[in-house]
């Protein structure tokens, strides 16, 4: 019995170092986060990030993808543990047209509409007549309207929010000539125009700095900051894991936000929780959210008869939405 005891013994103690020791370990895999991410700025910033987290015993694995349809069937699957290449509404849009069952674990960055000068340099020169260049497409025409509701230039049906046009205008005291642009161009007719409302990738191309050159931008607590705040998206159910919760906690920390301050020069920003302290007509999300059709545009599938700067083109606006 002696004999069998100590045999026993033994067995455990080898299978115990195996356990602890072997790299197939259940508790070393489990210290490894995968995530799928564009290229930029949402797999830079998670490489930062994943410096801090290998000091923790905690590797992020970072795919990349340049889509923004695999790497949520990916999360969906269970292929990927979280993505971060998407906004928040986009994620809602997603979910409600494919079935899918993704939450949100973490808000990280917004990408800032800026209100950038051309002949007039202060948003109190703009006089009667002039002319504001703002984007044309679905998603950034309505950011614009509301950031310029937001410093009092206009006023919007209050039924519009985030499917707003210039059609959902009904006050404009100062008669602003809204001059509806591709967001590409706006950059270039600048100087011909009292001011342009860019995004933030192309101000940045056109080598503004948000916090310095524009004379306004979206604020975290704007509306616009809050629906299209990017985020780290897991399957339901995971929002609340040990190891996303490191993550994202990480990359909620001050040396993330200075990284992206250095980094970005203001195109990104560093996603501050609003403190709530009253309600206004852009402080809250509408009670029924509006379709953006354009939100689930899949790029043309390879083999089409899209010519390949038409997809590129598609997918460059698709990234724009979705980011």
């Amino acid at each position: 019995m002696k004999k069998i005891l100590a045999s026993a013994l033994a067995i455990l103690l080898v299978a115990c170092g195996a356990d602890n020791d072997g790299s197939g370990s259940p508790e070393k895999q489990s210290r490894v986060i995968t995530i799928a991410a564009s290229p930029a700025p949402h797999a830079e910033i998670l490489s930062e990030a994943a410096k801090n987290m290998r000091k923790r015993g905690i590797d992020v694995d970072i795919r990349i993808f340049d889509d923004y349809v695999q790497p949520n069937n990916v999360v969906e699957s269970g292929e990927i543990q979280a993505n971060y290449m998407q906004h928040e509404l986009y994620l809602h849009d997603f979910n409600h047209d494919r079935g899918t069952h993704l939450k949100v674990a973490g808000r990280i960055h917004y990408e800032p509409l800026g209100i950038y000068p051309g002949k007039k340099k202060q948003l109190s020169e703009l006089a009667s007549g002039d002319h504001v260049g703002i984007p044309n497409d679905t998603t950034n025409e309505a950011r614009a309207l509301l950031l310029l509701q937001d410093n009092g230039l206009i006023r919007l049906s209050s039924e519009a929010g985030l499917t707003a046009s210039v059609r959902d205008v009904i006050e404009n005291p100062r008669n602003l000539q809204l001059v509806e642009m591709e967001a590409a161009q706006l950059p270039r007719v600048k100087d011909q125009m009292a001011m342009v409302i860019l995004n933030g990738n192309y101000a940045l191309a056109a080598g503004f700095n948000v916090e310095k050159d524009a004379v306004a931008f979206e604020k975290s607590e704007s509306l616009a900051a809050l629906t299209y705040v990017n985020v780290i998206a897991v399957r339901e159910g995971h929002e609340k894991d040990p190891l996303i919760q490191s993550l994202v906690s990480e990359l909620r920390s001050d040396r993330i936000r200075e990284f992206i301050h250095n980094k970005y020069s203001g195109a990104v920003m560093f996603y501050t929780e609003p403190m709530r302290t009253g309600k206004s007509a852009t402080d809250k999300k509408p009670s029924e959210k509006k379709k953006h059709p354009a939100f689930v545009d899949e790029p043309s599938p390879s083999g089409s008869d899209t010519s390949s700067a038409e997809a590129q083109g598609g997918k460059e606006a698709d990234l724009n939405q979705a980011a």
